[in-house]
């Protein structure tokens, strides 16, 4: 316990001090290795990045809690940093299976997770709104009594509701429920993340890397953002490089990949010594 609640005290004033901060997304112990030695200060899991790596689809269907929760386990063993984990919905509809996830997130040594709104279901993919405010009332709670950061998830723009205003209402409620940070998805522009920024007095989470659209950390930091996560994207940057490998060989015949590709020391660096 004493070794969580200093990361989680790493992890707090991370949000605290001036300026943003980039917390990186592996998707396993190996690339957790990697991202800890280079020198980021924080990490988070990536649903889409676990998800991709065993071969599935990022959804509730696909990865069950359980399931999650090992992928967060290694990559929590695997580093001396905080890590806060994408927790996808909680895991349940109620809000108790919300507070549920978020002990058992702390048991695994995780000091932080994100709980968001979206259902899983393309009827209806986003909870009503006094639902979605219990559920991070729940976790809320379940945060309080441990060394956890709760972070709050609005997923309109990520569901096909771009919806700017009842998003901002949506994390006003977050924030108002106890959510330590905020956080919406696939925001159009840095318009609409300033303006976000502007309507909480929260920290602020937005992920770069998912769309077309890039801004610097600077740029980020400028619109009031605190916390910058890249999701997926570097799960993706290693199978698109992956890929783009295996399509040379596969339609030239050559290996000229092997020219930009990590050397096995470098590789082996990161990595810890066998145990038996």
């Amino acid at each position: 316990m004493a070794d969580l609640e200093a990361k989680h005290r790493v992890f707090v004033a991370l949000h605290e001090r001036p300026g943003a901060f980039v917390v990186a997304n592996p998707w396993d112990a190996g690339s957790s290795r990697i991202l800890n030695a280079l020198g980021y200060e924080a990490l988070a899991t990536t649903s889409a990045g676990f998800a991709f790596a065993v071969g599935r689809r990022d959804s509730t269907a696909s990865l069950s809690r359980d399931a999650i929760l090992e992928n967060a386990r290694a990559i929590v063993d695997a580093t001396h940093l905080p890590v806060t984990a994408d927790l996808e919905d909680g895991f349940g509809t109620d809000p108790e299976a919300c507070a549920l996830t978020i002990a058992r997130a702390s048991e695994i040594g995780l000091v932080g997770g994100s709980i968001e709104d979206a259902t899983g279901d393309a009827a209806s993919p986003i909870f009503d709104f006094g639902h979605a405010v219990e559920r991070v009332a729940a976790a809320a709670e379940a945060a309080r009594r441990l060394p956890f950061v709760l972070t709050a998830r609005a997923e309109n723009h990520l569901c096909g509701r771009p919806d700017l205003d009842d998003t901002i209402r949506r994390l006003q409620a977050f924030e108002g429920a106890g959510a330590h940070v905020l956080y919406a998805p696939n925001l159009p522009d840095l318009e609409a993340i300033r303006a976000v920024c502007a309507a909480v007095s929260r920290p602020v989470n937005v992920v770069a890397g998912l769309s077309p659209r890039q801004y610097t950390v600077a740029e980020l930091e400028a619109a009031g953002v605190k916390r910058i996560s890249v999701g997926g994207s570097f799960a993706r940057a290693a199978l698109g490089g992956l890929a783009r490998a295996a399509r040379e060989v596969l339609d030239r015949g050559t290996f000229t990949y092997a020219a930009e590709a990590m050397s096995g020391s470098e590789a082996r660096s990161y990595m810890a010594e066998a145990t038996r």
